[in-house]
């Protein structure tokens, strides 16, 4: 199983403030949307519960929540309680790729796992006022692309680019 991570974060690695996200860019949810689509996706359960009901669980995707808490269910989604749970669940639904998709802690997991072979990385061109931060990682062991570039517009707010790193 091919292990990847997706994310959004500002200038200075910002993701999240409330358990809510900082922006609102429909290009990046769509891009988001378009990569992980047909996947698995695993996220903590303050991301999960941060997804408005109506889009729980994201469709055509087999989502798995991560958590602590012995007594939590989601519907529509597997609960596991520990990250070494995760290979053999997904396996099961016969995927190739899964990817993690937040929260920081669920990132910071995945990412010292040293199972994470790819990223897909959006980068906002804006500083946010932020209590949740992507781990610091050191890219100098992997190959980079920039996969889309889109500047500022009367829908996104913001210009950003999604680099794709991989090794």
């Amino acid at each position: 199983m091919e292990l990847s991570l997706i994310v959004a974060m500002g200038k200075h690695r910002e993701i999240g403030k409330d358990n809510d996200l900082l922006w609102h860019l429909p290009r990046d949810m769509k891009f988001f949307k378009e990569t992980t689509l047909g996947h698995t996706v695993v996220m903590g359960r303050k991301n999960w519960e941060s997804i408005p009901e109506r889009f729980r669980p994201l469709t055509e995707r087999q989502n798995i929540v991560l958590t602590r808490n012995e007594d939590f269910e989601a519907e529509g989604a597997i609960v596991i309680h520990d990250f070494d749970e995760l290979s053999s669940v997904a396996e099961s639904n016969n995927d190739k790729k899964c990817f993690i998709i937040g929260g920081a802690q669920v990132y910071d997991i995945a990412l010292k796992s040293g199972q994470v072979n790819e990223m897909y990385v959006t980068e906002v061109d804006e500083t946010f006022e932020a209590d949740t931060y992507f781990p610091f990682v050191d890219s100098s062991g992997w190959n980079v692309e920039v996969v889309l570039e889109h500047e500022a517009d009367d829908k996104n707010p913001y210009s950003f680019r999604v680099k794709r790193f991989w090794r």
